[in-house]
């Protein structure tokens, strides 16, 4: 994998955004905490230090040793980044007199300069500090300005250093991506090479000359991350990938037999396991959620094991880790890079002496889509919700039961079906549905009736850090709701979820 772009990460929220306005531009970053370089710094066409929460005059502000860096490759320090280094660099950054915060427009452009080539001259910027750089560090030269922010943007003579106060990853900074892409393109001379094409031949040929003639074990789940895995893997060594799809009792309705088919068509050697008894049994009687979720997480470990040992002489597990699993999973504020390993089977025991394989951990989500469509996987499959690892289990509030499961495969079937036929699946990020701990009076016919309650949410997010709720058409849930209390026994009432997250989570559990 060709590295390019480095980018130091000081904690800021944009930080991840940065890497995917890179990664359109078809341009190859990784990220890395601003004190935990990567070994081998040759291998970069230039580096992006990010914003950060913290201050530059703070005691405990992170102080990075850029002397492998600074005026030896090309660097865009973007707003912390930009006050750091005219802090550390004879400058002089202060608090702001007004706290900039939001939208700001340019309301001075240095003539002739690349990194503003085709940027509007009142091109909108988005700002969030509360310091401001009052002077420029040794050899800077201002390059933009707006109406609070003298010095918005600087270079340094002498070197290929480029900084800016505002935030170009951004939505609101209009011109943002183009400047990103003078930067990279034009002034760093950075290769646009960095496709799904390409990142589909790289990766095969690196798995064959990894794994060989070894057998490799990949649980599926039926979700986007690890079908794209398995379709990757096939391509690499064909009939030595097994794959185990385990039916824990809490999928959706019909879900386990029409996944196994939908994989049957793709030339994948899966084996199904049925094991919701086993995992119905071991709930029984449980409520709390976090109890819930290891119960699930350790009974898949034991039946994943026993079909694994199944399979002779398997020397890896494969894994659909996506790149926001790895970053998270990496401390800013200590060079202690724990990652996280349990991604998709919940945790991996030390007896299954496996060595993992993840070939996607290098992808963002909707990259991961372009690959699978690149592979030639249905544009049905790569276009699936997410569901959670734990299932309707954390979407059955209180303990589970066989009835329980019922009642909600039948709401959700009608929900999510209900969805697609009015044409609304694709524009809603997550959806499902909830049965409530409560009952609720209600009459039918000339009877009265005290049955349960569901909830029905659906969400638009990115990345799923945030969520806003979404405003489904009055008419579907009328629709709905009226269908789901006609068809579905033991639920008498409806209601519809309008928490964003933050405050609320999208799942109830």
């Amino acid at each position: 994998m060709q590295h390019n772009v480095l980018i130091l990460d000081f904690g800021s929220q944009y930080t991840q955004l940065i890497a995917r306005r890179v990664r359109e531009l078809n341009i190859f970053c990784e990220i890395f905490p601003y004190n935990h370089f990567p070994d081998d710094l040759s291998t970069y066409k230039a580096v992006i230090l990010s914003g950060s929460p913290f201050s530059v005059r703070a005691d405990d502000a992170p102080h990075p040793d850029l002397s492998q860096i600074r005026g030896k490759m090309p660097l865009l320090a973007v707003c912390y980044g930009a006050q750091y280094l005219a802090h550390f660099s004879g400058g002089e950054v202060a608090p702001s007199n007004t706290r900039e915060y939001g939208r700001a427009n340019l309301s001075y452009i240095k003539d002739g300069e690349a990194f503003f080539e085709g940027v509007d001259a009142h091109s909108q910027v988005w700002m969030s500090h509360s310091d401001t750089i009052k002077t420029l560090p040794t050899n800077g030269v201002r390059l933009a300005s707006t109406n609070d922010v003298e010095n918005a943007a600087y270079k340094i003579e002498g070197e290929t250093t480029y900084a800016i106060q505002f935030h170009p990853e951004v939505y609101h900074s209009t011109d943002g991506k183009k400047m990103l892409e003078n930067f990279l393109v034009n002034i760093a001379h950075v290769p646009q090479n960095f496709t799904p094409n390409a990142f589909v031949e790289e990766m095969v040929s690196e798995l064959k000359a990894k794994i060989q003639n070894d057998k490799v074990v990949l649980g599926l789940s039926g979700g986007v991350d690890s079908t794209v895995a398995a379709v990757l893997l096939h391509h690499a060594i064909g009939k030595n990938l097994y794959c185990i799809f385990v039916n824990n009792g809490l999928l959706r309705k019909n879900e386990f037999e029409n996944v196994l088919d939908q994989y049957k068509h793709m030339g994948l050697n899966v084996k199904g396991v049925d094991a919701s008894d086993r995992f119905l049994s071991e709930l029984a009687g449980v409520s709390d959620p976090e109890t819930k979720r290891k119960i699930i997480g350790r009974v898949f470990i034991e039946v994943f094991d026993d079909e694994s040992h199944r399979i002779e002489d398997v020397k890896w597990l494969a894994q659909g880790t996506i790149y926001p699993d790895v970053i998270e999973s990496v401390s800013v504020k200590g060079p202690s890079a724990t990652i996280k390993s349990h991604h998709n089977v919940g945790g991996l025991p030390d007896f299954m002496k496996l060595s993992i394989v993840e070939p996607l951990r290098m992808l963002f989500k909707d990259e991961v889509r372009r690959v699978g469509a690149t592979l030639g996987i249905d544009a049905a499959l790569l276009g699936r919700h997410p569901f959670p690892g734990p299932g309707l289990s954390i979407r059955i509030l209180g303990d589970i039961t066989l009835e329980k499961v019922r009642i909600l495969q039948e709401v959700d079937a009608i929900f999510i079906e209900g969805l697609k036929s009015f044409g609304l699946y694709d524009k809603v990020w997550q959806a499902g549905a909830i049965l409530l701990p409560v009952q609720s009076v209600g009459v039918m016919g000339d009877e009265r009736t005290y049955e349960k309650v569901v909830a029905l949410r659906a969400v638009e997010s990115t990345d799923g850090m945030t969520a806003d709720w979404v405003h489904l058409p009055y008419d579907f849930l009328m629709k709905i709701s009226n269908e789901i209390i006609n068809k579905v026994k033991g639920v008498n009432r409806v209601v519809y979820d309008i928490s964003s997250k933050p405050p609320a989570t999208i799942e109830w559990e």
